[in-house]
């Protein structure tokens, strides 16, 4: 059988790109090397950030845009998808709260370390503090059952333990590689996280990526009647948000060792998460370093951190989120969609074509 578009990878991504591709009248499979829902990729997880870059006007641009399809996702789903705590940025320069004021001068506040500590007596604050009441956490692995039910009744097919071991164009379409023979497709999206390089070698030329293991944490209150918004530490670099049921989590951005996807050993590295239990005991006087419980997850870097949503031939690609690109997945699959039916382009700063 020779389908319209086949999609490798059930992450959220994928399952995004599959969504909108049905609703847009194309014949979709999806094709995931393990199981819906494994833990071995970047989609897993109860919880993510959402929040506007507090001073880069063109992703605070694209994060409000994501906003109202979040919402139709929920629409849709019946579930609740994103819901809005508020969220801060704290260890600011004076440019970042010059920034932040003229890109949401209209919806944020900047606020005194004073004023933050008394709100939020479970952070310690040195800088302003730019909050926006908008922000709030994603429920990640939720929102990745929404899409896939969603594509389901528009009639997208889900192949599971069908690992793609490569691809090829031939005669006008795109043959897949799978256990039981190959899939043919006039169109392929490859949304396949850190395994997308290896896959897309020799059809399409990617920016080099970098696979890293990172570590947060989640970690007890002190209190259960301290409030927490998400948040965004600036030096270091750091993140967080509480998680209902589970605690609050923390996580050094960006700083775990470099891994192999397929041979990962879930670990903590014990030098980083001692880093990570140190800064927790430093900055958040509402947490208990001491109770506390590891967990992994994997990020795919380009040198830039930005992504990468290009399309060459009938290969389309969209990877190397880089840990940061959740809040965006309803709109990353309209951005798919539009490069496999010949819509609007993507941002410049996510092709891989210069």
């Amino acid at each position: 059988m020779t389908y319209d578009v086949a999609v490798v990878g059930a992450g959220a991504m994928g399952s995004a790109a599959a969504r909108a591709l049905a609703a847009a009248g194309r014949e979709v499979v999806v094709l995931e090397q393990f199981t819906l829902g494994h833990e071995r990729g970047g989609s897993h997880g109860a919880t993510r950030l959402y929040r506007a870059a507090v001073d880069d006007s063109e992703i605070a641009e694209l994060t409000e845009r994501a906003k109202p399809l979040w919402r139709q996702l929920e629409a849709e789903s019946g579930e609740v998808l994103l819901e809005e705590t508020g969220g801060i940025d704290h260890g600011v320069s004076q440019a970042m709260v010059e920034a932040f004021r003229s890109l949401h001068g209209a919806t944020g506040t900047v606020l005194s370390a004073a004023e933050a500590a008394e709100r939020w007596p479970g952070l310690r604050c040195e800088t302003p503090v730019l909050f926006q009441p908008g922000s709030g956490r994603l429920y990640a692995e939720r929102a990745v059952h929404a899409l896939q039910a969603v594509a389901g009744r528009a009639g997208v097919e889900f192949r599971v333990q069908s690992p793609v071991r490569a691809l090829r164009t031939r005669d006008g379409l795109v043959e897949l590689d799978v256990p039981g023979g190959a899939v043919r497709a006039r169109h392929v999206v490859v949304t396949a996280g850190p395994w997308t390089p290896k896959l897309v070698d020799g059809l399409v030329s990617l920016p080099p990526f970098t696979v890293t293991q990172e570590q947060p944490r989640f970690f007890a209150p002190l209190s259960d009647g301290l409030e927490w918004p998400s948040f965004v530490h600036h030096g270091p670099t750091s993140y967080g948000l509480y998680e209902p049921g589970s605690g609050v989590k923390v996580g050094l951005h960006a700083t775990g060792p470099v891994v192999d996807p397929d041979t990962r050993d879930f670990q903590p590295e014990p030098s980083r998460d001692a880093q990570l239990l140190r800064y927790v005991e430093e900055w958040y006087p509402g947490l208990d370093p001491t109770r506390s419980t590891a967990i992994s997850c994997l990020y795919d870097n380009t040198p830039t951190a930005d992504f990468v949503i290009d399309r060459a031939g009938p290969v389309t690609v969209a990877a190397g989120f880089s840990g940061q690109g959740f809040k965006f997945v309803p709109l990353v699959g309209e951005l798919v969609r539009d490069l496999v039916t010949g819509g609007r382009e993507t941002p410049a700063r996510f092709r891989f074509r210069s």
